[in-house]
């Protein structure tokens, strides 16, 4: 039987309970642990889901948010089967999930430039 697994990657989370307004706040203890990211790396860890990470990676944000891997990410996983019956008894596209959506980047252009 296929399973279909989810997760929440749940980062920010931790680094508001941290006081870590940005992920500019991790750079300098990603550093200390002898991880060297851009700051857009650090940014897409934070704002996105990974696909894939690091496991030296994960252990030091484990490290750098007091937690443990359990608390950084939380997955559970259901028969394909039975997630598409219950989608269907529940009405199905009726109610959109907004898990689904993601703000849309505001480009600012000068006006000299138009």
């Amino acid at each position: 039987m296929r399973r279909e697994i989810e997760y929440q990657w749940r980062v920010r989370e931790l680094m508001a309970r941290q006081r870590m307004k940005s992920s500019t706040d991790l750079v300098e203890p990603l550093r200390e642990r002898g991880i060297t990211l851009s700051a857009s790396q650090i940014y897409r860890l934070v704002a996105q889901d990974p696909e894939r990470i690091a496991f030296k990676v994960l252990v030091a944000l484990c490290d750098i948010l007091h937690c443990e891997v359990s608390d950084l990410v939380t997955f559970t996983a259901t028969d394909a089967r039975t997630a598409r019956r219950r989608t269907a008894a529940s009405g199905g596209s009726d109610i959109p999930d907004l898990r689904n959506y993601r703000p849309v980047r505001a480009r600012v252009i000068d006006e000299d430039d138009g």
